[in-house]
Parts: C-alpha cells; sequence; structure tokens
C-alpha cells in the first residue's frame, strides 16, 4: 500500500512510498483510512523544523477517521464496518497516574500516530479500541478528519481554560487550531472575539470573518492593542488564547490580556524567549498550557458536528488524493487553505 513517509532528517524528505499492510494483535482493530487532515504538525516534520521527538521513518498522520475492516479476536463492543474517528495517543501504558486517573494524554509513555507510530496517510492503520469513536450519521469523513483539531481547541477552552459569557477573547493564529477556537470561544459565550493573522493569512482572516469573529487584524499592519483596548472598559482581553506556534506571541499575548485575565497556550514554540514575564506577574494573570486531549472531549465535539454547531465546510480548502499531498502540504503552508485533507485513491 501507498504511504506518505518522512525518511529522512533533512528538510523535504517526504514521499509517497509503498509499506507494507499492518496486522493487527488479538487486542486491536484494523481501520481503512476514510480521510486524513494535514496537520501544521506535519508541516514542519515536512520542513524538519519540529521541536518534539519523533521515529524515522514514519507515515505522517494523525487526524483521521475511517471504517473498521477486522476486529482481533479479544476485542469487544465493536464490529467490521463501523465508521469511526480515531485519538492520536496510539499507546499509552494503562499502568501510570495519569492513565489510571483518566488523563491518559499526560501518559510519559505515550507515543502518537504520525510521530512515533506509523500514522494514517496510508490505507490502513491498526488501531487500540480504547482510542476508537463512532461517527454520528450525519458526519462525514472529512469533517470527522478535522475531530482530533477540534478537540484541541475544546479541550484548552473547556476544560483547561472557561470562558465566561461575555468574555472578550484574543485568538493568536488562523490556523485550523486557531478557527475551531474561534467556533468553540463562540459555543461558549464569548462577547466580542478578535482573530489575529498576519499578512500570509488574509484568505484564513476571511474566513475567520465568515465563522463569526468580531474583529480580524492582521498584526504586520494593524494594531490589535489598540483595537483591543478601545473596547469595553478598556482593560484588555479576558482571555487570550496563542495558537501560533511562534513563542514571541507570548509577548503580545502579555500585552493584550487583562488584569487577572488568562493566557491560554496551544501552539508550539521552540525558539527561546528574550523578553520579561513581569507582565504576567503584574497582571497576576493565569498562563495556562493545553496538549492534547481526552476520550469525554472527544465524544462531546463529535456531538457538536452531528448538531451543524461546528460549521467545517469553509475550514476545507481542498481534498487531494494521497499522490498529491504536497498540494495539499503547500496549500497550507502558504496560507491558502486552513485545512487540507488527504484521501486514499
Amino acid at each position: 500500500m501507498k504511504a506518505v513517509v518522512k525518511y529522512g532528517r533533512q528538510p523535504g524528505n517526504v514521499a509517497v512510498r509503498e509499506v507494507a499492510e499492518p496486522s493487527i494483535n488479538p487486542d486491536q482493530v484494523l481501520v481503512e483510512v476514510g480521510a486524513v487532515g494535514v496537520c501544521g504538525s506535519d508541516i514542519h516534520l515536512w520542513h524538519e523544523n519540529q521541536s518534539w521527538t519523533i521515529q524515522c521513518p514514519v507515515i505522517l498522520g494523525h487526524e483521521w477517521a475511517g471504517t473498521i475492516v477486522e476486529v482481533g479476536e479479544n476485542v469487544a463492543g465493536w464490529t467490521v464496518g463501523e465508521r469511526v474517528a480515531v485519538e492520536t495517543a496510539a499507546f499509552v501504558c494503562g499502568q501510570c497516574s495519569y492513565c489510571l486517573t483518566g488523563a491518559y494524554h499526560m501518559c510519559p509513555h505515550r507515543k502518537g500516530y504520525g510521530n512515533l507510530i506509523d500514522g494514517a496517510m496510508t490505507k490502513y492503520v491498526a488501531v487500540r479500541p480504547g482510542i476508537l469513536h463512532r461517527i454520528p450519521r450525519a458526519v462525514s469523513f472529512e469533517h470527522a478528519a478535522l475531530t482530533e483539531p477540534a478537540c484541541v481547541a475544546t479541550q484548552a477552552l473547556t476544560v483547561n481554560s472557561r470562558i465566561k459569557p461575555g468574555d472578550t477573547v484574543v485568538i493568536q493564529g488562523v490556523g485550523t487550531i486557531g478557527i475551531m477556537a474561534l467556533q468553540i470561544a463562540r459555543i461558549s459565550g464569548a462577547g466580542v472575539i478578535l482573530m489575529l493573522g498576519t499578512d500570509v493569512d488574509a484568505q484564513r482572516l476571511e474566513v475567520a470573518e465568515e465563522l463569526g469573529a468580531d474583529y480580524t487584524v492582521n498584526v504586520q499592519r494593524d494594531d490589535a492593542a489598540g483595537l483591543l483596548h478601545s473596547l469595553g472598559d478598556g482593560f484588555g482581553a479576558d482571555v487570550v488564547v496563542d495558537c501560533t506556534g511562534v513563542s514571541a506571541a507570548l509577548k503580545q499575548a502579555l500585552d493584550l490580556v487583562r488584569p487577572l485575565g488568562a493566557v491560554v497556550k496551544i501552539g508550539w514554540g521552540p525558539q527561546p524567549l528574550n523578553f520579561s514575564l513581569d507582565p504576567l506577574v503584574a497582571k497576576a494573570a493565569t498562563l495556562q498550557g493545553s496538549f492534547s486531549h481526552t476520550y469525554a472531549t472527544w465524544e462531546r465535539v463529535l456531538q457538536l458536528m452531528a448538531t451543524g454547531q461546528l460549521n467545517l465546510d469553509p475550514m476545507i480548502g481542498g481534498v487531494y488524493p494521497l499522490d498529491d499531498w504536497e498540494v495539499g502540504f503547500h496549500a497550507m503552508a502558504s496560507g491558502e487553505n486552513v485545512k487540507s485533507v488527504l484521501v486514499y485513491e
């Protein structure tokens, strides 16, 4: 079968290659991939500028959905033909205190698809049943492939922080996570939402406006702080959500957050900080990191999709055959697409 493989540790070392079909053990199911999203982290892996540990070679892809085609003899509750969305935590130990208390996404032995275990930019993937979720009938594979980034945003804004009705919210970054955070903030009752992007984000800022942003700001051309402090009581944002993956965005976030407000950092930022964190102290603000998601969050997000509360069509800029992976990657890297989706043909 074909797969999009990161085969080396140099920029551009990604290609479609023939790989062996996986076999399952008695405790797994085999899933045929219906659709797989291209994540910003896949772009980092393509460019070899990631800041996390990976194996190499590795099949890329961790945002995906498909159909069960084989069930291991020890697996109960799942049958061939069921449509499923699959979490990213391909392996956890199941024995540490985090796993035993339901926070398995923090397991120190966790291995994720597309990084430390072969991912879903291929035809078949072996899966442990504990990370399967049934896809509601009204949700397509292309939409279900966006469950993972929606869960990242939902975990950040409804579990690791709390947006209250009427809050002023600033979201830095208008990639997939940022646009999902916009929608989750709106569902959570945010009063005013500002979306911040850069020159490369012109089309994405238009999508953000279509999906309910009250203000969209190109921070390379306009004064986000001036606009923010002209709103409400002028003290700034109740919540700032950093979805950029750029360390310098944290400095801007500390400028924008109001006293006693909160900064939620989702985006990875490998660059060293060269500024003071004193504003965090002076404002008595909260800085909260957020990583990954858990089972309950996946179930909630799939219900939001099934009921139409998440509008996903404007986010999907193109659906591409696996052989055209590079077209989809380029479209995201250039800012043309909020999300590219790949399908096996």
